[in-house]
């Protein structure tokens, strides 16, 4: 397998192109310090993601603001400290403050030159389209939760995706998907034969912050430590 046989790439958002987990962490931490909790920023991912996780199967319809303050509630549960309703709210409006990783923006424009772009996200457009400022880009098409009913890991997800680029015009096994989360992206994305590129964020770190473990054995077909890396492979290989 070639990165120059692609002629599309679809990318997960949050994890990938913007550190959801520096963005979750601006609201969580504050909050932790202000309740005495001791626990560590990987503690709190950690637990948080499960919540999320767990809101999102549940609940596939809520819009995502709405899973992240439901989210906040379930980690407050667990913790036995309270979350307020304005506690939820300024997370579920945190979304378009998150930051773009530093090589996001250029990486992306340098793989618009080869590829048509396609996100697929577990987002609200709203959400998205705050966060697509921070990644200078036109995406050839935008596919959210919202948009199909459900939420990443599940097949409904990727099912849609692949109806897309068929209509997009885009060959059988022409399209390339792009994610961090072994669990929401990798694994779903194999299970329909969908080949993908393992954008490695916490390589050397340790852990899974606010991404669960994946559920099954999986091994991407390509894996790189950023998108800058990524990019460069790309422009190596069509050189």
């Amino acid at each position: 397998m070639r990165l120059t046989e692609f002629e599309a790439l679809s990318f997960d958002c949050y994890g990938t192109l913007i550190d959801w987990e520096s963005g979750i962490l601006s609201v969580l931490r504050p909050w932790a310090l202000a309740h005495g909790l001791s626990e560590t920023d990987e503690e709190l991912l950690g637990a948080y993601g499960d919540h999320e996780s767990r809101a999102e199967w549940e609940h596939p319809t809520l819009p995502y603001p709405e899973i992240l303050a439901r989210s906040f509630l379930g980690l407050g549960d667990q913790f036995g400290v309270e979350v307020s309703l304005k506690d939820g709210q300024r997370l579920g409006r945190s979304v378009g403050e998150w930051p773009a990783f530093p090589d996001s923006a250029e990486s992306l424009r340098q793989l618009a030159a080869r590829y048509q772009l396609i996100i697929l996200s577990n987002v609200d457009r709203a959400s998205f389209q705050a966060s697509n400022e921070k990644l200078g880009v036109e995406f050839s098409r935008v596919l959210t939760a919202q948009d199909i009913g459900s939420y990443k890991p599940s097949g409904r997800n990727f099912k849609a995706l692949l109806s897309e680029a068929e209509r997009m015009g885009i060959a059988d096994g022409a399209l390339l998907h792009v994610a961090q989360s072994l669990f929401h992206d990798h694994v779903p994305a194999h299970a329909i034969g969908l080949p993908s590129v393992w954008i490695n964020r916490r390589s050397g770190r340790g852990g899974w912050g606010a991404t669960p473990a994946p559920d099954a054995s999986i091994t991407p077909d390509f894996e790189f430590d950023s998108m800058e890396s990524f990019a460069k492979a790309v422009d190596d290989a069509f050189a």
